[in-house]
């Protein structure tokens, strides 16, 4: 007789885990959480991180002793506040987003949060078209890149950000595991596709050293890609 049993679905544990550790290690913050409910409000769709995965992006830029950061995706600019808390005196950070509706929310919740226009430039429109941009303006190098747009585009968002960095520079990326469905060569997901060659190009490409962390919490089983330009 067969006696497996199907796994257990955890995620309810998760979700309490993270409430938890949030108690635990992140302190009450009005306007962080004014943002999530404005952007709830402008009916933005709920793709921010959560504050544990915003804390660890404020500790990584603080650990690397970031100055310039750029984020491929603001959203409402909930990471965006977390990222811009942790750059020193005179650092900068440029953030892009698709939508004009998102980076209108994104600026009154970076106001909000007491973030200046001179530590956190908004640029809209295209992401693609954006990074060469940058790369037209010999943008400085940027010491931490932050990917969380689009992702059939990943790849395209990759090698923008290494042309854009230096050795040193810190790459992350998120939602990277997708409930696992990455391992599914056949999916048909354009989004899995394109974590895939994602992951293509970080095992071919010599210019950068990677890992990747798979999460758990309140916002589901996903991962992150962390990597350092060689």
């Amino acid at each position: 007789m067969n006696t497996q049993t199907k796994p257990r679905d955890r995620s309810h544990t998760w979700a309490k885990a993270d409430r938890y550790l949030e108690r635990k290690l992140i302190a009450h913050d009005p306007a962080l959480e004014r943002a999530l409910d404005d952007n709830e409000a402008a009916g933005l769709p709920p793709y921010d991180v959560s504050p544990l995965q915003g804390k660890l992006l404020q500790l990584l830029i603080r650990m690397n002793g970031a100055r310039r950061v750029l984020e491929i995706g603001t959203l409402g600019g909930y990471s965006t506040i977390w990222m811009a808390r942790a750059l020193p005196e005179g650092g900068r950070l440029i953030t892009l987003e698709l939508e004009p509706k998102h980076a209108e929310t994104a600026r009154v919740n970076l106001r909000g949060a007491g973030i200046a226009d001179s530590t956190v430039e908004i640029r809209v429109g295209d992401a693609r078209h954006q990074l060469r941009k940058l790369e037209e303006e010999q943008a400085e190098p940027f010491d931490f890149i932050f990917i969380d747009a689009d992702k059939p585009n990943n790849p395209a968002y990759l090698e923008a950000a290494l042309r854009l960095s230096k050795p040193g520079t810190v790459i992350v990326g998120d939602n990277v595991v997708r409930d696992g469905e990455i391992i599914d060569e056949a999916s048909e997901d354009v989004r899995v596709q394109g974590v895939r060659r994602f992951f293509d190009l970080l095992e071919q490409d010599p210019r950068i050293e990677a890992t990747a962390v798979q999460t758990v919490g309140g916002k589901g089983y996903d991962g992150f890609m962390l990597g350092i330009v060689r």
